[in-house]
């Protein structure tokens, strides 16, 4: 996927300017993105404050490790009950 050229600080940043007045329009021209990019982030990003936004990231990253070892326990409890089961164990 490709990397956005803004962080999210930026981006919560600029939705902040739109939620107090500001025309997506004028903001999109100021960063040199397309209006639907705009409303994609507001989507996505919208209400979120930059703590907030830290934390869905952290959130993010730990998922990730828990779903890599949930895969792997998986695959060796799998392989544990096909030794078990050839050996007339189980």
């Amino acid at each position: 996927m490709k990397r956005s050229k803004f962080t999210e600080a930026q981006i919560v940043k600029a939705l902040k300017e739109h939620e107090n007045g500001r025309k997506a329009e004028e903001i999109s021209r100021e960063l040199a993105i397309s209006t639907a990019t705009f409303y994609k982030w507001k989507e996505r990003y919208g209400g979120l404050e930059a703590s907030d936004l830290k934390k869905m990231k952290d959130l993010e990253v730990e998922n990730s490790k828990l779903k890599r070892m949930f895969a792997e326990l998986s695959l060796d409890h799998h392989a544990l009950k096909e030794i078990l089961s050839k050996k007339n164990w189980g």
